[in-house]
């Protein structure tokens, strides 16, 4: 464990506004991914929070989410102090969460170095995560330098934007060498196909872009500064605002849907010049949709994962998920393969595997619809 010293100018900002549309039925916009429990008994946002709880103190964790979530946040994070879930008026991309929280970071400590981390992951490895991360904290303390943690691909996966790394870094100077390997960060580059996919895997030179990062207040507003001067415009005035209690969030009720809805991909990663890539050697999963579920559960002989009761004949690689709450009864399948099958209390989704990424259209087709606006 750091010295006190150092915790207290240590900060995690967690990214917990998205809808999760993907895993609908069961996800919902007042429940989404991130609040769900569908592995274990905590739920993407309690994990996701109990992986820095050893690392940073509970008052310097700040969780970004929306008017909807806020309630559920809080009421799945107790420990974490009411004022720190902070609420975005409107969704505006991950370049406005970032430059928020930056502000509500350089509020309480100009010296701050922050970790932006996403609510939703699966990291089965906390151990080796938080190692990563602390060397993480340690190298972004020392100097300019904006850290990313890129995840070693183990597939030619096409839903991942990639990075790609350079020569291995040395330790700086008067530093212990790391635990972690550093690497200059070359490019970041978009979702590949296959094709492109299976070189990036073949090389070496590649890494999934996890969308984490850690930066030091003052190398963060810099790059704003530099790159994105309106960005820059508005961190200083919602750092003003942050220091007043009740102030910030009229604040945002004013600026906030006016600002440029850019992702920090795109603003500020793809044109710095100081991003280093950490060596993310350990497991991880986005959990993307419904079938990223199967590589969690244990399949049956015929390859079904299955939660709840579920009863087949010749039926093969579905994925079976039972959340309803009462009235709960056998879900019987025959000659089925490679479906989605979801029950919940109010509604049931069956789709091909294939086309999981579609449910996101089924959703937006409910929600258009005044008799199913209560499912979405």
């Amino acid at each position: 464990m750091k010295a006190k010293a150092n915790l207290k100018d240590r900060f995690v900002i967690i990214m917990a506004g998205g809808r999760g549309e993907r895993f609908w039925p069961l996800s919902r916009q007042k429940t989404p991914k991130q609040l769900l429990t569908l592995l274990g008994r905590r739920s993407f946002l309690q994990s996701a929070w109990d992986r820095v709880a050893a690392l940073v103190p509970p008052q310097n964790v700040f969780i970004i989410t929306n008017d909807v979530q806020a309630p559920e946040v809080r009421k799945q994070l107790p420990k974490l102090p009411k004022e720190n879930v902070v609420a975005e008026p409107c969704g505006r991309d991950t370049c406005a969460a970032v430059t928020l929280g930056a502000a509500l970071v350089g509020a309480r400590s100009t010296t701050g170095v922050m970790a932006v981390l996403p609510s939703d992951h699966v990291i089965p490895e906390e151990k080796k995560f938080q190692q990563v991360l602390e060397d993480c904290f340690d190298l972004a303390s020392r100097g300019q330098v904006i850290a990313t943690i890129g995840i070693q691909p183990t597939e030619p996966a096409t839903g991942y934007g990639y990075i790609r790394v350079g020569a291995e870094l040395p330790p700086p100077q008067g530093a212990k060498r790391y635990k972690t390997t550093f690497y200059k960060a070359e490019q970041f580059v978009e979702k590949p196909n296959l094709d492109r996919a299976l070189e990036y895997l073949q090389s070496g030179q590649y890494r999934w872009n996890a969308g984490m990062f850690v930066w030091s207040f003052v190398t963060i507003t810099q790059g704003l500064e530099k790159h994105q001067p309106e960005m820059a415009q508005a961190c200083a005035r919602w750092f003003q605002a942050a220091q007043r209690p009740g102030r910030l969030a009229k604040t945002l009720a004013r600026e906030y849907p006016e600002i440029r809805k850019i992702s920090i991909d795109y603003a500020l990663m793809e044109h710095a010049q100081n991003v280093v890539c950490a060596d993310g050697a350990f497991a991880w999963d986005d959990l993307g949709a419904w079938p990223a579920l199967a590589r969690h559960l244990k399949p049956d002989a015929e390859g079904n994962c299955a939660v709840g009761d579920f009863v087949h004949v010749d039926a093969a690689r579905n994925i079976v998920f039972d959340a309803r709450t009462k009235n709960r009864t056998p879900i019987a399948v025959v000659g089925l393969r490679d479906a989605i099958i979801v029950q919940t209390d109010d509604a049931t989704l069956v789709a091909h595997k294939s086309q999981a990424q579609k449910v996101r259209e089924m959703v937006a087709k409910l929600g258009a619809d005044k008799r199913y606006a209560g499912l979405v």
